[in-house]
């Protein structure tokens, strides 16, 4: 499997920096040998000497003459920049497997911008290498005992860099309901504004999945710009923890270890719902001063997620039905979403127009329809369900699958995919 070694310059902090330097570089030669044909990446210190006239980066290059690949330089303003610049490289190339020579002290930096800015999709391995170095004016280990950047000041050095990052595919747009009332905040985001740049997660995923490769100090950032365009501080934040079933969380209350649905309240406080195919559904009572959010993809819709949401607004905060308003969020729709027949039954069951060609192998499902149906038997007004459309296009259909310029959807990008949410709070 293709793998990366960083060859850790840092931490370094002696007068004679290219002898300290060119030890380090020498102790990785002899253990590497003159066989490998991995990439190799060399992060330097900003304030040392690699890459200036004193230490010019070809010197490194001519070091590794006869030693395979030709090794990469990463000498930026900071060691966020330098690691950002090396994620993106592999990310290209599709290399998840990183191994890092360093010192004691450098692992734990480093270990630090791995939980920050990368995610289990990558395997990472170290190798100490550089604990016992000298040079001539230089005591047994001083070459290598810089103190560590402490991890709030890790954190603080990436979140400023991330915030200069262009946004990509241009300005965050958001998406709003004209039912919802103007004593609540609301909106939908969609997938421009934010700074992921892997193709189906770019660019305003919100949603950190240990299995893809957006970190959560990206989505982190993602999140804040979204915060300022809608009027919401991140600290506020809350997101559904998804199990695609019908758990509801009263907040105030102890949470569960897994929900897809959420009411309150409470004045200020956001809450979420994503999705990616599946509907983020806001709930507002304006009457009693209620919110609710809810994650109901097709298994959520048949166990009931969105009634058990308004059934807790009803129990817990004395809502009426007739006065809760419920717009459905962009999701697949039944252009592009199939079922296997046994599946597709259920829908049918709630009503056959939820249903296209039943009799083929793989039905049509229209799992917005099903929610609308739903609501309205358990006493929601027609008039307050919504089904949200882009601004000025009132026969549009949001439909995640088919609007790729607007949306991330799991049906049309596979396990890779990226994650709008609808968001709400009471102003």
């Amino acid at each position: 499997m293709a793998a990366v070694t960083i060859v850790d310059l840092t931490h370094v902090r002696c007068s004679q920096y290219d002898i300290c330097v060119k030890q380090r570089i020498s102790k990785f030669c002899a253990l590497t040998g003159n066989g490998s044909q991995e990439p190799v990446f060399f992060i330097a210190d900003p304030e040392g000497s690699v890459g200036t006239d004193r230490f010019p980066s070809s010197s490194i290059q001519e070091m590794f003459i006869g030693f395979g690949k030709s090794p990469q330089v990463l000498c930026k303003s900071s060691l966020s920049a330098a690691l950002y610049l090396f994620k993106q490289t592999i990310d290209k190339e599709d290399i998840s497997n990183v191994k890092i020579v360093t010192s004691s002290r450098g692992r734990g930096l480093f270990q630090v911008y791995q939980e920050l800015l990368f995610t289990s999709a990558y395997n990472f391995e170290y190798s100490i290498l550089f604990d016992n170095l000298s040079c001539d004016c230089c005591p047994l280990g001083q070459c290598t005992d810089r103190s560590s950047t402490q991890e709030d000041d890790a954190k603080r050095e990436l979140s400023t860099f991330l915030q200069h990052l262009p946004a990509l595919k241009g300005d965050i747009t958001i998406l709003r309901s004209s039912l919802i009332s103007d004593c609540f905040g609301h909106g939908y985001s969609t997938r421009t504004g934010g700074i992921s740049y892997i193709s189906t997660l770019s660019s305003l995923n919100l949603f950190c999945n240990p299995r893809r490769k957006d970190s959560r100090a990206v989505v982190a950032e993602n999140l804040r710009r979204l915060g300022l365009q809608a009027g919401f501080h991140p600290q506020k934040f809350n997101l559904i923890k998804c199990n695609h079933a019908s758990d509801v969380w009263v907040m105030g209350k102890p949470a569960p270890d897994s929900y897809d649905g959420m009411v309150t309240n409470q004045v200020g406080v956001v809450i979420a719902a994503p999705g990616a195919d599946c509907m983020p559904l806001l709930f507002t009572d304006p009457v009693a001063k209620v919110i609710g959010v809810a994650h109901a993809g097709w298994k959520g819709t048949l166990m009931g997620i969105a009634m058990a949401t308004v059934n807790a607004m009803v129990s817990e905060f004395g809502s009426r039905p007739s006065d809760i308003v419920c717009v459905i969020g962009p999701s697949v729709g039944p252009c592009c979403f199939t079922m296997e027949q046994d599946s597709a039954r259920e829908f049918h069951a709630i009503h056959p127009d939820c249903v296209r060609h039943m009799d083929s192998s793989r039905p049509y499902v229209d799992i917005r329809l099903a929610t609308r149906i739903l609501l309205e038997r358990g006493g929601i007004k027609p008039e307050h369900i919504e089904d949200l459309r882009i601004p000025h296009q009132s026969d549009s259909t949001l439909c995640t699958s088919c609007l790729p310029e607007l949306f991330f959807s799991h049906v049309r990008d596979g396990l890779n995919f990226g994650t709008q949410i609808g968001f709400l709070w009471i102003k």
